[in-house]
């Protein structure tokens, strides 16, 4: 090997190893990033304050949505699935609140759900909370069994949240 051929190689491994450098620099910075984003939000969001769990507490059961948006984006029959769950499908929906609008109050006896706010602020008004839960952009909050409650968006701009539910075969398509 010439020395031009051998200066070439050694350029090549060298811009090989910073980009290495850099990709690790990079997906490390990312890593950094995430971590301190997750630790920085409060533990105890989008959860009842300490001190005012309830049981069955009344927050004005509405009925009817007001101002609701309901899309659903996409759903799984899972009795075809592997997991071989029949009479349940996975569904996922994207819920726009308007300001002042209400998602009814609901049950989740039967039907677990997780939501996720992608925009916006929502308060629910929960049947095991005394007063209301303020959700916001970034908050993820699974709805169990024992949750029965309404969302209210008291912001000035639209809420938009994404509901990942287990619908029982023959249930209400639209239940919230």
């Amino acid at each position: 090997m010439n020395t031009a051929s051998n200066a070439r190689a050694c350029a090549r491994t060298a811009t090989r190893s910073r980009r290495t450098a850099d990709l690790r620099l990079l997906v490390g910075g990312a890593g950094a990033l995430l971590i301190a984003a997750l630790v920085s939000q409060p533990v105890a969001a989008g959860q009842c304050p300490s001190g005012q769990s309830a049981t069955n507490a009344d927050h004005g059961r509405m009925t009817q949505p007001v101002g609701v948006t309901d899309t659903v984006v996409t759903s799984i029959d899972l009795g075809q699935e592997p997991a071989a769950i029949d009479g349940r499908a996975f569904r996922l929906r994207r819920l726009e609140i308007a300001p002042g609008g209400v998602v009814p109050w609901h049950s989740h006896a039967d039907r677990p759900a997780i939501i996720y706010v992608v925009a916006g602020e929502v308060s629910e008004y929960s049947s095991g909370c005394k007063v209301p839960i303020v959700h916001r952009a970034g908050d993820a909050t699974p709805e169990l069994h024992t949750v029965s409650h309404r969302w209210r968006n008291s912001g000035t701009g639209t809420a938009v949240l994404l509901s990942a539910d287990l619908l029982k075969a023959g249930g209400d398509a639209k239940a919230m």
